[in-house]
């Protein structure tokens, strides 16, 4: 009875040292960390507060404001373009941050510790998800902190809203964090170029980013954008976000999003590990 507890209790303890690895190397450079929240911070608060497009309307002597208003409302679900863009950033910031869990399996290749790791007990599984979980981690602590600084910045709260949104908005972050970190780390596993894996990043950040509703809502775009944007995660991540802090909450479209995103993250997780079973080697 003891042999089957003890095994667990090994995987546990690879998996938290694995993964307390991976967080030391983010918690021990403030300057990293600092890195990884400027860049939203300065989208917010220059891209964001500049190209303010609450103001085309308000601003415009032509058009009543309880008009300008209702056209913000129409198109945005908000009438604060700045509160819609803020949000947006909180998946940037988990994009950005799942893009490099899988630079570091190339890069555990290269200096040789994956090598290491792979000879002793610990099981390929556990090496993947200590990258995915070390990734989600540092997204939920990084999207908490812009959330912090978009509502200093003026973020305004949805007539819906409730402190209780927050592990909702937690559940969304961490399901996209899961299933784009393994996305990212099972594209990496045979890779051994940390040019190669750039390469993947940059092809896929754009499409990611800006073929959804992160910055400008999906149902002006073009159509073969929209059908980009219908598959996209980001989509529902983003979404649902607004859904639980700035929009009137549609529980319907809610459920939507979060099953989108569990499906999402069950399919890529369970992808990644059956291909660490596979294909992870020295």
């Amino acid at each position: 009875m003891s042999q089957p507890n003890e095994r667990s209790a090994s995987k546990l303890h690879g998996l938290w040292a694995l993964t307390n690895r991976e967080l030391k190397k983010w918690y021990k450079e403030p300057m990293l960390l600092f890195m990884s929240i400027i860049q939203p911070v300065i989208w917010m608060g220059l891209f964001g507060k500049a190209m303010n497009i609450s103001a085309i309307f308000t601003s415009n002597p032509g058009i009543p404001q309880e008009a300008a208003k209702q056209i913000m409302l129409q198109t945005f679900k908000t009438s604060d373009y700045f509160s819609y863009m803020a949000v947006g950033m909180m998946s940037f910031v988990v994009l950005f941050t799942t893009m490099f869990s899988g630079m570091s399996i190339v890069w555990d290749r290269r200096l040789g510790f994956l090598n290491k790791v792979l000879s002793t007990p610990v099981s390929r599984a556990t090496i993947i998800f200590s990258k995915v979980l070390s990734a989600t981690l540092r997204s939920i602590v990084q999207a908490s902190i812009v959330m912090v600084i978009a509502l200093l910045l003026g973020m305004q709260l949805g007539p819906t809203f409730n402190p209780l949104n927050i592990l909702g908005v937690f559940a969304a972050v961490f399901l996209i964090c899961m299933g784009l970190s393994s996305l990212f780390v099972l594209i990496a596993i045979r890779s051994t170029r940390w040019e190669t894996q750039m390469a993947v990043m940059n092809l896929l950040n754009l499409p990611l980013m800006f073929a959804s509703n992160t910055f400008f809502t999906t149902s002006m775009m073009p159509e073969w954008i929209q059908a980009i944007a219908k598959i996209n995660p980001i989509t529902y991540t983003t979404d649902a976000l607004r859904q639980l802090l700035l929009y009137n909450m549609d529980v319907t479209q809610l459920m939507i999003d979060f099953t989108y995103l569990g499906i999402f993250a069950a399919v890529f997780t369970s992808i990644g590990i059956v291909l660490s079973w596979r294909y992870l080697s020295r």
